[in-house]
């Protein structure tokens, strides 16, 4: 069976949920002070389901696999800013631990759907 919308895919539905956890941290008045890293927290973890979007529409599953490639890169970048989040005393260590966890878990889903799309290949997706 093939999955009809993006919506499908648990992958995607975590990384959403992990997306809007991290908006409602960016909402503290310290992110207010730190613009820069506030930006890059809120534009990569907003990538990662954004990234897995784009590429369901691609016409090919080799095409599609590019997008949860860059999804899992984004996701690592976000896992980096919520360290650097920490070392600012700006998400605590339990906070931390819970994001990194399920950013962690995020990208293993992403290299299981990328082993998936690149061994069936299936030429016309739509």
């Amino acid at each position: 069976m093939c999955a009809k919308c993006i919506e499908e895919f648990q992958v995607y539905q975590k990384a959403l949920r992990a997306a809007d956890e991290i908006s409602a941290i960016l909402k503290r008045p310290c992110f207010q002070r730190d613009l820069r890293l506030r930006d890059q927290l809120g534009s990569s973890s907003d990538a990662v389901p954004a990234l897995m979007s784009d590429g369901f529409g691609q016409s090919t599953d080799r095409f599609f696999a590019q997008f949860p490639s860059r999804s899992r890169g984004e996701s690592k970048e976000t896992r980096t800013h919520l360290t650097v989040s920490k070392g600012r005393d700006y998400v605590s260590f339990e906070e931390w631990t819970k994001l990194c966890d399920d950013y962690n878990e995020i990208e293993m889903m992403l290299t299981g759907l990328i082993r998936h799309l690149q061994r069936d290949d299936r030429r016309q997706r739509g």
